[in-house]
């Protein structure tokens, strides 16, 4: 006997409790006809016959009611799963992208972002590259200027200030040379300031997680966004802030979207976040330096 689909049973389950085919078509959303060509099916799959069929209706065989009662047992089985998905459904995801040290700190406050009970779910899309809100690659971004042009919306969050760091161990810091990103990958003004600089580069990096990682480990000065470094209890900084490399951060959404509950709340709890943020994102909150 080949093996049994479970859409099948599910027909079968309709037929025995409307008790012919004209109910469980109704049901399913079926014809009639193709309700009874897969029970057909269905007898003949498992060699036995479960109806007897008759002008008033069908009526199971006692093959036909010891097999509904194990399709009972396997919907309920199958319940918590139905369940489990139709409440992932009801709970869109949200797709928030920034570039990796946004990304760093925002997951550093993702205890005001996202709460139990919430009716949407995070997926934090980390990227130097500006995707496409317009077409719905993301559903929101963090970026270093407002919407420009196309069906889009922004709001400002805050000013974001950049400084050089060092490892605050490291015994000589004077003898150090600079941490920069491969000019390939230098997307972002900070990444592109030290080259344009005459500063001697040690060693470089296409990643500003690995930027910061090479910081921490001693192996030159970098430049950093303060939200990040001066949180890192590892690090010092190693000169004034940068002013030139100032910005202002903002978050850019679709126009047709921003009023939906779920994008709204998260809009306002991030726009939350930058607030009660601004002297760590504006520099004022150094560790050592």
């Amino acid at each position: 006997m080949k093996d049994v689909g479970w859409d099948d049973l599910h027909v079968f389950f309709h037929v025995a409790e409307a008790g012919g085919l004209s109910g469980a078509a109704r049901a399913l959303g079926l014809s009639a006809p193709t309700v009874g060509r897969r029970m057909l099916a269905l007898e003949q799959q498992t060699g036995q016959a479960l109806f007897e069929r008759a002008q008033t209706g069908y009526s199971l065989t006692p093959a036909g009611q010891a097999l509904l009662k194990k399709v009972r047992a396997m919907q309920a089985a199958a319940r918590p799963v139905q369940d489990f998905l139709s409440a992932q459904r009801d709970r869109p995801i949200i797709r928030l992208s920034a570039g990796t040290a946004t990304a760093m700190f925002l997951a550093d406050k993702f205890g005001a972002l996202s709460r139990s009970g919430d009716n949407f779910r995070l997926n934090f899309v980390t990227s130097e590259a500006v995707l496409d809100i317009a077409h719905r690659e993301i559903d929101l971004g963090i970026r270093n200027r407002p919407a420009e042009g196309g069906n889009l919306a922004s709001r400002k969050l805050g000013v974001l200030r950049f400084a050089p760091y060092r490892s605050w161990s490291v015994p000589r810091p004077e003898l150090l040379d600079w941490v920069a990103m491969d000019p390939v990958y230098a997307r972002h003004p900070a990444a592109r300031w030290l080259h344009d600089q005459d500063l001697p580069i040690a060693v470089r990096a296409n990643s500003v997680a690995t930027v910061h990682a090479l910081i921490n480990a001693g192996a030159g000065i970098g430049v950093m966004p303060c939200m990040i470094a001066d949180c890192d209890p590892a690090l010092s900084r190693a000169g004034p802030i940068i002013d030139d490399l100032t910005e202002e951060q903002h978050l850019v959404m679709h126009d047709d979207d921003r009023h939906l509950p779920h994008i709204r709340c998260l809009i306002d709890r991030i726009v939350a976040v930058y607030d009660d943020n601004a002297d760590l994102l504006a520099g004022a909150r150094p560790l050592r330096g």
